[in-house]
């Protein structure tokens, strides 16, 4: 039986040394994708483009093919872009990458690849592991959401799990590309998650969503409590504005045990003193998130302050 292509997505934004480390790694997995797709939105103020035509010609013989391609800052969009790139690739599977996201070995794609051998599969996500030096409430919350132990979920979970069931992140994501297009991928004009809002259609039209936990990338932000309100907001938007997705399940519950089983993470690894501070990052998560939820009774100017993505504001919203 022959294995499954794969294309590799990677959309970026000042791209560095990251990338280049990216790249290399991706160059050396036990099987190495068929395609690379950088999809690079240009900053008036630094022109990567020679830059990335040196990786390209540094990576030429890595890869099947490499593509690169440049859109305009106010043409970028978290569905839009990926979606672009996602239909243009034209192989069996795409692996969707964060340019931030370093696969920790060599089994990453081949990991991802595997839970497709399941047809009802139509998508699969890896394990986001904190590096070194990241922040231990940061440490909390990654393996918080990406635990040892990989799982595969349908409808069936959404009882019990909740939201859960159709949680999927495009840091590392690994999507089944025919299936992708036949349900109509991406929504081009979203804020934020468009790999839940996504994934949330796959379990409804019954597709499964598999958590590969041996497919692991380093990522983190250590973030501080006023940014984690503003993505918090766009994360409450993204599901005020996709009921059809998000009312299907509850997120509330997920929350409140991430509190427990950080405050207790805390206590008993003696690190109680970091409780203000994970007290403090909560409160203005739960506050962005409500803020969100709620933004069609706010005013313009505050929306767009609260915001993280304020230039999704230019056009206006319902």
């Amino acid at each position: 039986m022959m294995g499954k292509t794969v294309a590799a997505l990677v959309p970026v934004y000042r791209p560095g040394g990251m990338l280049r480390e990216l790249l290399r790694r991706l160059s050396r997995q036990s099987h190495v994708p068929e395609k690379m797709i950088i999809i690079n939105t240009i900053d008036p103020e630094k022109d990567c483009t020679l830059f990335l035509a040196s990786l390209s010609e540094e990576f030429s013989d890595a890869f099947g093919s490499m593509e690169i391609y440049h859109v305009e800052k106010s043409e970028f969009g978290h569905g839009k872009t990926r979606d672009m790139g996602i239909r243009s690739a034209g192989t069996d599977l795409v692996l969707c990458l964060t340019q931030d996201a370093l696969p920790r070995d060599r089994r990453l794609v081949a990991a991802l690849e595997r839970a497709f051998d399941d047809r009802a599969v139509a998508a699969a996500y890896g394990r986001q592991l904190a590096g070194k030096n990241s922040d231990p409430l940061e440490k909390e919350a990654r393996a918080f959401n990406y635990p040892d132990q990989s799982c595969v979920r349908s409808s069936w979970d959404l009882d019990t799990l909740g939201i859960r069931t159709f949680f999927c992140s495009d840091v590392c994501a690994m999507w089944r590309r025919e299936t992708y297009e036949d349900l109509g991928g991406f929504e081009n004009d979203v804020i934020f998650n468009e790999d839940m809002i996504f994934a949330g259609r796959l379990i409804q039209a019954g597709y499964k969503i598999a958590y590969c936990a041996d497919a692991q990338v380093y990522h983190h932000h250590n973030y501080g409590a006023i940014r984690q309100l503003h993505r918090n907001f766009d994360l409450g938007v993204s599901q005020a504005q996709h009921p059809e997705v998000f009312d299907m399940a509850s997120s509330g519950k997920e929350g409140i045990r991430f509190v427990k089983k950080t405050f207790s993470d805390l206590m008993k690894n003696g690190q109680a003193y970091l409780l203000p501070r994970f007290i403090w990052q909560s409160g203005c998560k739960y506050l962005g998130y409500q803020l969100g939820k709620h933004y069609r009774s706010l005013p313009e100017g505050m929306i767009i302050r609260l915001s993280d993505s304020p230039a999704y504001w230019e056009k206006p919203k319902s």
